[in-house]
């Protein structure tokens, strides 16, 4: 599971979505931020996004958007060679967000928007 903050709710359903908090790179099993760059740090928020995303029965493929905030935009490149492979399908809806800093010192943080599949599949 990812970590757990006291101070928010992991994901919140609502209608037809589930709203995935942002996530840190937190390793859940140490507590500790992950280090070892931002390539590293996208993809354990990408993991702690994937474990909620299944602890509510979905899949990745299952995202329609995806809010990315990192530190440094010259890292994009890196956050987008770890980001696909966490897709088979049609990627989702994605914004990202040069920002100046973001909670633990962290480089990235990533969250999610979930569709429970009531509502009209995506159309190109």
């Amino acid at each position: 599971l990812a970590p757990i903050n006291p101070l928010y709710t992991q994901t919140v359903a609502f209608s037809h979505y589930n709203h995935i908090a942002a996530q840190l790179p937190i390793d859940a099993k140490s507590n500790k931020m992950v280090t070892g760059g931002t390539h590293d740090q996208a993809r354990q928020c990408l993991e702690n996004i994937k474990a909620i995303v299944e602890s509510i029965d979905h899949v990745m493929d299952d995202i329609v958007k995806i809010n990315i905030q990192v530190k440094d935009m010259a890292d994009l490149a890196a956050i987008d060679d770890v980001y696909s492979t966490f897709f088979t399908g049609e990627l989702p809806a994605r914004t990202v967000v040069g920002v100046n800093d973001i909670a633990q010192g962290a480089m990235v943080q990533i969250d999610a928007v979930v569709s429970n599949g009531e509502g009209t599949p995506p159309q190109k």
